[in-house]
């Protein structure tokens, strides 16, 4: 199995520029999760965006904000591949670092739920990998279209249940570590 963290960053985090929802407790899913791997010996991809436009507001290269949270610091021989757009595969290394869609399962955590893990996990599946994605190791904004305010709890199961029609396993972190 591969883990795949994806944007893990201090922005999205209480205190930072774009606090998501339940970004606290997924954090903490993450961190479990990343010992799991470590433990077990397993490959680990961090995925960090890095925006080149100041004016984003958020996860601007060179910023604290940018920099991975330390629940999910990369250690020494942990790949760390950068981004400018949501879908991780895009204009990047990581399907390079990841190799073959047959080699290993995919298992993805991080954020945002409805951004950065739909887009890569999407792509993922496209490229034919066998794409797990920790339930409770995401999270979302808040959102709002058309008048409608619609809260990060709801976004974020709203993307897991598109994300598992889409052919996704969409697990919480307990049921990951008992097949791996």
């Amino acid at each position: 199995m591969t883990l795949l963290i994806i944007d893990a960053q201090r922005d999205y985090f209480t205190g930072g520029a774009y606090p998501l929802v339940g970004v606290e407790a997924a954090g903490h899913v993450i961190a479990a999760a990343l010992a799991d791997a470590r433990r077990r010996g397993e490959r680990i991809v961090h995925v960090q965006h890095l925006e080149q436009d100041a004016e984003a507001g958020f996860l601007v290269a060179g910023t604290d904000g940018a920099e991975i949270h330390p629940v999910a610091a990369p250690l020494a021989g942990e790949t760390v591949v950068t981004k400018a757009l949501p879908n991780a595969f895009a204009g990047t290394s990581l399907a390079a670092e990841l190799g073959s869609a047959t080699a290993d399962p995919l298992t993805i955590a991080g954020f945002m739920t409805s951004m950065c893990v739909d887009a890569s996990t999407r792509a993922a599946l496209d490229l034919g990998f066998d794409v797990s994605v920790v339930a409770d190791g995401c999270a979302a904004p808040d959102l709002e279209y058309g008048g409608t305010a619609v809260d990060g709890r709801t976004v974020h199961t709203a993307f897991l249940a598109a994300l598992r029609d889409a052919g996704a396993r969409v697990v919480p972190l307990a049921e990951v570590a008992a097949a791996g």
